[in-house]
């Protein structure tokens, strides 16, 4: 049971607390309702008023939409499977469209086909696009003819690409897809934690493209593997929610809401977890605790106990951004917008780095209220806080204008929602693989102790859920006789 400060009552339960109501936190406490042995209970403490980080749906003009990410990798089965198990299966939908152009030297231009997180494999489909200019174009096919550079550890991004295919490629193609995920700068972003799939290419030290052409030979068949990415119907942001619900209907969990954690204190048979205000603090007895918060509130709750882990998890740096959400009506908007929305390279110098067009993209949208067209800019990324700064009615401004210039929107939208998610992706700087082992080697030596969450393996939903599984597997394994 739980125990006010002061501690001492416990029950003959085993119970487990997990620290953070995100989609790790949530999927930690969903494995441990499903797969633990009779007797162990568990309780989630999320400090906000509502669970689910940065997933959020909500409405705008009457229709519903994701104001946090929108889809998840669906060729990865962690978090669609999570959608099924908590009674979201049949609300599973790939997107209506996936046709993304790139805002770039002053045309939308197609993504070229061929490609790993913008890293070409195809020059004929790159020039085919006219996202570079001529001067790049012809820079990319040196790589063929240059000498072998093994690097033996880790490299970033965008000094792997730009060496071998030169820095346009970076600053067109490259960045505004990192950006999408990150919101980092490639020049300062790790490729094996980023983009692992093209380590063993730098570690062979050959031709970038040839490297990226024989993976992309090796990926599965799109008519076999199915849709690359999922939404849910009514926003991926039910997701948090539905499996919230679930872990309270097993009947083995709580959860809690506006419940800060304030620290973590060992105790002779596990642990205590002081939650709330400073001046009547509550002590919440637990044998077990999973740690599910970003860097920074996890660095500090883990530095009496594991000083390393701490010091590691304190230098990761975050970026903030913000996503403007409008609402217009169709026959205001006097165009067709194409596809699912633009990317926008930084080198362009926009204020905006993407837009989408949800109501081209998720059906479910579009058959909300066929009359509204609704879309979404992002602004900001790593080292820009201007955006997080600024007023609301300024975020939208810039964003219609660059709407107007990309796409000759004029309209005026009938609702708008300004969402800041400040401090929201952590960024994986060079060396990130390795300051994730060092902490996870330093939290496996505090008994009945787990960390999970964006930071570590990914930030996309399912390597998240993945992180959380891992966890409550961890501390099941850390409870047994």
């Amino acid at each position: 049971m739980e125990a006010t400060a002061g501690g001492g009552n416990r029950s003959a339960e085993t119970h487990v607390v997990v620290v953070g109501g995100g989609i790790a936190g949530l999927a930690a406490a969903h494995a441990l309702c499903r797969d633990a042995p009779p007797g162990l209970r568990v309780t989630v403490l999320e400090g906000s008023p509502r669970v689910g980080g940065k997933l959020s749906a909500v409405e705008i003009a009457g229709v519903p939409v994701d104001e946090g990410a929108e889809s998840m990798l669906a060729r990865r089965p962690e978090g669609t499977r999570l959608a099924r198990e908590v009674g979201l299966g049949d609300d599973l939908q790939p997107p209506a469209t996936a046709t993304a152009t790139l805002w770039t030297r002053g045309a939308l231009r197609p993504m070229p086909r061929g490609h790993i997180m913008g890293v070409p494999g195809d020059i004929a489909a790159l020039a085919r696009s006219g996202v570079l200019s001529r001067e790049g174009l012809v820079r990319v096919p040196v790589d063929c003819t240059m000498p072998p550079h093994t690097y033996e550890d880790d490299v970033t991004v965008g000094e792997f690409v730009a060496a071998r295919l030169g820095r346009e490629v970076v600053d067109r193609l490259v960045e505004p897809l990192l950006g999408g995920v990150y919101a980092g700068d490639a020049y300062a972003i790790s490729l094996a934690a980023a983009v692992p799939q093209l380590l063993p290419v730098a570690h062979a030290g050959g031709s970038l493209l040839d490297g990226v052409r024989e993976l992309l030979d090796r990926a599965p068949d799109p008519a076999v593997a199915g849709p690359v990415f999922a939404g849910i119907r009514g926003g991926i942001g039910r997701l948090p929610v539905a499996v919230a619900a679930a872990v309270a209907a097993s009947g083995r969990g709580t959860v809690r809401t506006g419940a800060t954690v304030r620290e973590l204190r060992r105790t002779a048979t596990g642990w205590q977890v002081i939650v709330g205000d400073t001046r009547a603090p509550e002590a919440v007895d637990a044998d077990a605790v999973v740690v599910a918060v970003p860097a920074a509130p996890a660095a500090r709750l883990l530095a009496p106990h594991s000083p390393v882990a701490s010091a590691e998890l304190g230098a990761v740096e975050y970026a903030g951004m913000a996503i403007v959400t409008m609402a217009f009506r169709r026959a205001d908007l006097g165009t067709e917008l194409p596809g699912s929305g633009f990317l926008v390279p930084p080198v362009d110098g926009r204020r905006i780095k993407a837009s989408t067009f949800a109501s081209n993209k998720w059906a479910w949208i579009a058959d909300a209220d066929p009359d509204t067209f609704v879309l979404r800019t992002s602004l900001g990324r790593a080292g820009d806080v201007a955006p997080l700064q600024r007023d609301d009615a300024d975020l939208v401004a810039d964003s219609l204008a660059d709407l107007r210039d990309a796409v000759g929107i004029a309209a005026t939208p009938v609702e708008t929602r300004v969402t800041r998610w400040g401090g929201g992706l952590p960024q994986y700087a060079l060396g990130h693989v390795g300051r994730v082992a060092c902490v996870e080697q330093a939290v496996r030596q505090v008994p009945r102790l787990a960390v999970c969450g964006a930071v570590y393996h990914g930030v996309g939903i399912p390597a998240c859920v993945a992180s959380g599984e891992s966890a409550a597997a961890d501390v099941l394994a850390s409870l047994a006789p």
